[in-house]
């Protein structure tokens, strides 16, 4: 599994950040994978930061293909 977060999807309110700060960062004000990380979607609160995200920026993406978005 990989997570992404589309940058021009996201609009900077850094709930990821404070939802899984060892995975997620802000970049420019916006939210950004710490390089690295992408594939942390075990990690602590991954996925609640993937559901939880007001711009549905995040992708959790299975190794099968299938997307699953927060």
């Amino acid at each position: 599994m990989r997570i992404s977060l589309d940058p021009e999807q996201c609009y900077g309110s850094g709930d990821c950040v404070h939802r899984a700060p060892s995975v997620f960062t802000k970049v420019d004000g916006l939210g950004a994978v710490i390089p690295g990380r992408e594939h942390d979607v075990d990690a602590p609160r991954v996925r609640e930061a993937a559901e939880g995200c007001p711009s549905a920026a995040i992708t959790i993406t299975r190794a099968d293909t299938e997307e699953a978005r927060g």
